[in-house]
């Protein structure tokens, strides 16, 4: 295929898996292991995970009302706690690299990222990262989030591509899932390196 787009997805592609920073804390305060992300989808779109990558709902307003969903879910823990774990994943030099050559074989490059405003601070996502890419979305600001069908499409949009012309990279099986529907081709990213092996194989590229 004429692949023009490479679309990747930051926390857990890029950055350090976020999903990591939450089971260590799980583990931490013996909570069981995947206990937060099947709160996050059982909670759904009216969850106060949901609400906050949408940017309906504060950071200190989110803290508040997920400790309650915990809380009524069986298990107790500190949101800010949490989410100054997930604060500290840093990026991935592999990534780094294979983003800065596929522009310069002039491929067009989007980070998708589902995020949060950061309030009275520097983002890593939004500012040391913001210039590796030709489209930075951020589920936040346009008030969507995976693995909702409109974000998949602006993105594109604002590449100038079709789905069909791009290939995404995430870490979540069901925002692949989404992207494959509109007809992306997806990759599943755990560790940087087999992602990256598997993308060059579609582009038949040599990458970083």
């Amino acid at each position: 295929m004429g692949f023009r787009a490479v679309i990747f997805d930051l926390g857990g592609v890029v950055l350090d898996s976020p999903l990591h920073a939450i089971a260590a804390y799980e583990r931490e305060l013996g909570i069981p292991a995947g206990f937060v992300n099947r709160l996050v989808v059982d909670t759904g779109p009216a969850g106060a995970w949901s609400r906050l990558e949408r940017g309906e709902v504060s950071r200190s307003g989110f803290e508040t009302d997920f400790e309650a969903e915990c809380r009524a879910a069986g298990h107790a823990l500190s949101a800010s706690t949490m989410m100054e774990r997930i604060a500290r994943c840093g990026p991935r030099p592999a990534m780094l690299a294979a983003i800065r050559a596929l522009r310069e074989a002039r491929y067009s490059v989007a980070a998708l990222t589902n995020n949060w405003a950061h309030e009275g601070a520097a983002s890593l996502e939004t500012d040391a990262l913001r210039g590796l890419f030709d489209v930075f979305v951020e589920s936040s600001k346009l008030g969507l989030r995976k693995p909702d069908p409109r974000i998949y499409r602006h993105t594109c949009e604002a590449l100038g591509v079709t789905p069909r012309d791009a290939i995404f990279l995430d870490d979540i099986g069901r925002n692949l899932k989404a992207a494959r529907e509109l007809g992306m081709t997806t990759i599943k990213v755990d560790q940087p390196e087999p992602a990256l092996a598997e993308l060059a194989r579609h582009l038949e590229l040599v990458l970083p």
